[in-house]
């Protein structure tokens, strides 16, 4: 009965945490069928219901969440035990889940991921490119890579990249039919390519400072595009000015594809930091990652 119980309540962690029978019966290495049998018995041995299943879902009942949420730590700590058994091999293993944006992935994280990964390949790394602010616990990330300035306090930060500056560029032939601004304020009177971030929901605000004097222009134009490499493209096509990291126009500008412009408006700030739970206990994979990102 105890071997029971422990088995189907393994699997009701597996099935709550992933809502649904088919990612968790994979998970498991178990049937469809025989894993919602068990979560039957499960339900039977207990005399309470703790999933609600429909046709195309399934998510825990109150008093399920309520077992999800009180097992939920022993289930993670058997987990880091288990991953620090395995660390103790020859050869580092794990899996590693990060949460990145897009420019921090391309100028950061990837030149040191293909090393890495060559290096250590029982080590499995995922990726989520994402420019939102992703909650770490609840995407269930071991670690995020973002600007030092939108980590929360309560993480533990690792800068991995040095100070950066943002640049505001559009192409010669923009410039000779709009002319250029000198100071932030006047691109209101120019068409430039906007922003939308996820966890903001409106426009970004370009951001400037200058002699203790600090300024968020919001710009408009015709288009709004939440991809990097494509509003170098629109900016490079003349169709407006875009606000983007310095590092990604050196080349345009030096081959004359896009002039700078207020250059003495944009100063440096913090740049990407790895950012991970202060509280978590971290597998040697994870720990050989940091000090990998930390060396660049």
């Amino acid at each position: 009965m105890l071997k029971d119980n422990v088995n189907d309540l393994i699997s009701f962690m597996v099935v709550a945490r992933e809502r649904s029978f088919t990612r968790a019966a994979a998970q498991l290495g178990v049937s469809q069928s025989a894993l919602s049998h068990a979560m039957r018995n499960l339900e039977a041995r207990l005399d309470v219901r703790l999933l609600t299943r429909t046709t195309r879902s399934v998510a825990p009942t109150e008093a399920g969440e309520q077992l999800f949420r009180r097992l939920s730590p022993h289930l993670l700590e058997i987990e880091q035990e288990l991953a620090a058994l395995r660390d103790a091999r020859d050869k580092p293993a794990g899996n590693i889940r990060i949460t990145a944006g897009e420019h921090a992935l391309t100028a950061v994280l990837w030149p040191v991921l293909k090393p890495f990964m060559a290096r250590y390949p029982d080590i499995h790394i995922e990726v989520s490119v994402d420019d939102g602010l992703t909650d770490l616990v609840d995407g269930r990330f071991d670690a995020g890579v973002r600007l030092g300035e939108q980590i929360a306090r309560d993480m533990i930060a690792v800068r991995i990249a040095p100070d950066m500056r943002m640049a505001v560029v559009g192409s010669p032939d923009y410039f000779a039919r709009h002319g250029m601004p000198d100071t932030p304020e006047q691109l209101e009177d120019h068409r430039c390519i906007n922003l939308r971030l996820p966890t903001r929901g409106g426009l970004y605000a370009w951001e400037f400072a200058k002699d203790g004097r600090e300024l968020r222009v919001r710009v408009e134009g015709q288009l709004t595009l939440n991809n990097l490499e494509r509003r170098l493209d629109a900016a490079k096509a003349g169709l407006g000015l875009a606000y983007v990291p310095e590092d990604t126009i050196q080349a345009a500008v030096a081959d004359g594809q896009l002039v700078r412009v207020l250059e003495d408006w944009c100063p440096a700030f913090a740049g990407y930091h790895l950012y991970y739970p202060s509280r978590r206990q971290h597998t040697t994979a994870f720990t050989l990652l940091v000090e990998a990102l930390r060396q660049g």
